[in-house]
């Protein structure tokens, strides 16, 4: 097929653009997801917005607040950032499993969370950290909570003309860790069969969770955050009794299919062992925070 490719200075002309070529026109940035859906003929736009030139909307701005990353950040930069190297190694983790290196090096988080995908990987790692997106658009800006972008498989509130342009999340407090587990068919370049985020906070004492936040991708028609699991670990003492049955409660809140590469079965299963192994890593990582 054919089609017209466009690059826009500012977000604005990238907006009013949009705006005059719909509803033929699709944004494009790293690609890694839409080149494969236009090569399978699944989607067929007349015009093609290249976002990769916008200026601001790529890197890790750090606040005394928290981070903001531009979403046309790459997940290969958010693999090397320092600022990720503690309690926030779960988004480390969650990044480096996303397809292989060529990948990483041009694929965009905005991309990656508009596609909407259940088993991104990156979008359960930012669920846990409370992410907010900016959006753009013809009216404005304005806040979404990540948690209520995403409406289905494939879906999102994003309106027409509406871009992505950063995704941001608070620091975490004293005594927290973050972890992100994988399961797939193989060790690299796999799409999830089950994925799992885990943010933990430990009182003043270590001796109770003070907060504790989980999200599963691949085991529901979106990413979610199994809300039982997480009430019920508050005040609680953490260990392998709390943390197991945080894994069964998140197990019995998600809604998994049978496909290719797993049964729905199989699929609730690991989702119990596998929030448990990520609350016990994030344990074991705060202890050895205070060493």
């Amino acid at each position: 097929m054919t089609f017209d490719l466009h690059r826009p200075a500012t977000i604005s002309e990238a907006v009013g653009l949009s705006t005059r070529l719909a509803p033929a026109a699709r944004y494009i940035a790293g690609g890694t997801d839409l080149v494969i859906q236009i090569n399978r003929k699944k989607v067929f736009p007349d015009h093609l917005i290249d976002l990769g030139q916008l200026p601001g909307l790529a890197g890790v701005a750090e606040t005394a607040d928290g981070y903001s990353l531009g979403s046309l950040t790459t997940y290969r930069s958010i693999e090397l950032h320092p600022a990720f190297q503690g309690n926030l190694s779960g988004v480390i983790e969650a990044a480096r499993v996303v397809g292989g290196h060529q990948v990483r090096n041009v694929a965009t988080v905005g991309g990656n969370i508009v596609n909407a995908s259940p088993a991104a990987d990156f979008v359960p790692a930012l669920l846990v950290l409370d992410a907010e997106l900016e959006i753009a658009g013809p009216a404005g800006n304005r806040i979404v909570a990540l948690r209520d972008f995403v409406v289905g498989p494939g879906r999102t509130v994003l309106g027409p003309a509406e871009i992505v342009t950063s995704i941001r999340f608070a620091r975490l407090p004293d005594r927290s860790a973050t972890a992100f587990l994988k399961e797939g068919r193989r060790k690299a370049m796999e799409i999830s069969v089950v994925c799992v985020a885990a943010c933990l906070t430990l009182d003043e004492s270590g001796s109770s969770c003070a907060s504790a936040r989980l999200a599963v991708g691949a085991a529901a028609p979106k990413a979610m955050r199994p809300q039982q699991a997480e009430a019920y670990l508050l005040n609680r003492q953490p260990g392998r009794v709390s943390f197991a049955e945080a894994g069964r409660l998140a197990a019995e809140s998600s809604a998994p299919i049978s496909d290719v590469r797993a049964s729905a079965a199989h699929r609730r299963h690991l989702v119990a062992v596998m929030v448990e192994r990520a609350l016990t890593a994030c344990h074991q990582r705060i202890l050895e925070q205070g060493r």
